[in-house]
């Protein structure tokens, strides 16, 4: 097992500073969204290009949910 080194590779540039970056920053800012569920999904940048909207990616999504009942014979009721 390698000891670690006292000093940390620090890479942020010395340009940037901590206290202007995280001014007016805000905790727990989604916690809320997050505690209802909310869902983030990212895409493939290929799938991205294919849809036009997030409407375009929730239609496409219930249509494959329907063909997957008819194909499992759930969806039918004779």
């Amino acid at each position: 097992m390698k000891k670690r080194s006292d000093k940390t590779a620090d890479e942020l540039r010395p340009e940037y500073d901590l206290r202007e970056l995280l001014k007016g920053g805000v905790r727990g800012k989604y916690a809320n969204l997050y505690h209802a569920g909310t869902n983030l999904v990212l895409l493939d940048p290929e799938v991205r290009k294919a849809f036009s909207s997030e409407r375009a990616v929730n239609d496409a999504l219930r249509l494959v949910i329907e063909l997957r009942k008819i194909g499992s014979g759930t969806g039918r009721s004779n």
